[in-house]
Parts: structure tokens; C-alpha cells; sequence
């Protein structure tokens, strides 16, 4: 498979961080970024991530014992902590240019790519099955990634003025530690290792929005 990009960040960021502030660095990275990147990242704790458009009530109940936040996507609830979990933020001076089925579709096709090379055989569903809950990983839909028929890879989008942010989890699979590099190269024709000095920013987005009650339980 070709690599879509011409060129990608390869952002692995080790330091483990609560739920508000993962969400937070993704937006604050957008806002910033030179050029295309990709995070892996990692959970403090055990957390349930919901998307934008998610009612609060129904996860708080299902999920006490987890960390909780909102995602600036959308899409269902998500669990979090054993999970591999990357962000692909893509700056609008970089040229978005496809819609975003086309990028969904793209993205999990390196995945997949990724995957074969770390010997794990995957591939993309080719329908959307009926939606049975509102956890992601019970409600496969086109293009999310699939080994032996389950669903274990998913995401969800949002494009901004700043951008397109991709955000996706990869479960219940034993990868290898250097599996996000191996994406990233899936995904470009030339990568180049950084780590993006946004954690201020972050956390002041975190406090007064990833973070807020305001936030989980909005009203939309």
C-alpha cells in the first residue's frame, strides 16, 4: 500500500496524562502543528472517553469507576487504559483535500497495513451493521478495522478551520512497542520523530473546558 501522506511527526508521548488533559493536547496541537502528526499516548487511569454528541447521564451510571471525558469528536463511548491510542491531526495549511470517508478509509488501511507487518492478519469492513448499543466497538461501520471478523480498531473525526483531528483506538490486540512508529510509516513516505511543547496550552484547555462538569454534561 502506497503511504498517503508525503510526510508525518511521529509524536510518542510517553508520559502518561489524565482523561481532560489527552483530549486537550489534541486540540491544543492543532492549533499549532508545522505539518501533519501523529500522537500515541497513554492513560494515568482507567478512562471512558464519550463522543461530542454523547448523552452524560447514561455513561456516568455505566462507568463510575473510570475517569470520564468528552471528546471534541464524535462517535460512541470508548473505553480506555489497555488500549492503544493515537491521534492523527492533520493542520489545514497541510491540504485536507478528500472528504472525510475517503480519509477514514485511508487511515485504517495503513492500519491494517501496520498490523500485517506486526503478523496480525486485518481488514476493513465493507458495510455498516446495525447499531446495536452506544459503545464503539459493538457498532463496527464501514471502513473500521476488523481481525477475524470482531472489530478492534475504530474512530472518529472532526474537521475545524485549524483541521482535521482523526482519533482512534486500537483494542484487545498484543501489539508490539514500536507498533506506532511502524503506522506512521504506513501512513508516510517520510517521517520525522518530534515532541510538540504544548502542555501549557493543554492544561489551561483542560481546566477550563476538558475538565469542567460544563463540558461532560453539555446540553446539545
Amino acid at each position: 500500500m502506497r503511504p498517503w501522506l508525503s510526510e508525518l511527526f511521529f509524536f510518542d508521548d510517553l508520559v502518561p496524562h489524565g482523561a481532560p488533559l489527552n483530549m486537550a493536547i489534541d486540540e491544543a496541537l492543532l492549533g499549532g502543528i508545522p505539518g501533519p502528526v501523529l500522537r500515541v499516548y497513554r492513560w494515568e487511569r482507567p478512562a471512558v472517553s464519550f463522543g461530542y454528541f454523547e448523552r452524560w447521564a447514561p455513561i456516568r451510571l455505566a462507568h463510575p469507576d473510570r475517569e470520564p471525558v468528552r471528546r471534541w469528536t464524535g462517535g460512541g463511548i470508548v473505553l480506555h487504559g489497555e488500549d492503544l491510542t493515537y491521534s492523527l491531526l492533520i493542520p489545514s495549511a497541510a491540504g485536507l483535500g478528500r472528504p472525510p470517508v475517503d480519509t477514514y478509509a485511508l487511515i485504517h488501511g495503513a492500519l491494517c497495513a501496520a498490523l500485517a507487518d506486526a503478523g496480525i492478519p486485518a481488514a476493513t469492513a465493507s458495510v455498516s451493521v446495525e447499531k446495536i448499543s452506544e459503545a464503539c466497538f459493538e457498532n463496527p461501520v464501514r471502513h473500521d478495522v476488523l481481525v477475524g471478523g470482531k472489530k478492534v480498531a475504530g474512530a472518529a473525526q472532526r474537521r475545524t478551520r485549524a483541521g482535521l483531528i482523526h482519533q482512534g483506538s486500537i483494542q484487545s490486540l498484543v501489539l508490539p512497542a514500536d507498533f506506532g512508529l511502524t503506522f506512521t510509516t504506513r501512513l508516510a513516505a517520510q517521517v520525522r520523530e518530534a515532541c510538540f511543547d504544548v502542555i501549557a496550552a493543554a492544561e489551561t484547555l483542560a481546566a477550563e473546558k476538558y475538565g469542567t462538569a460544563a463540558w461532560l454534561a453539555k446540553r446539545l
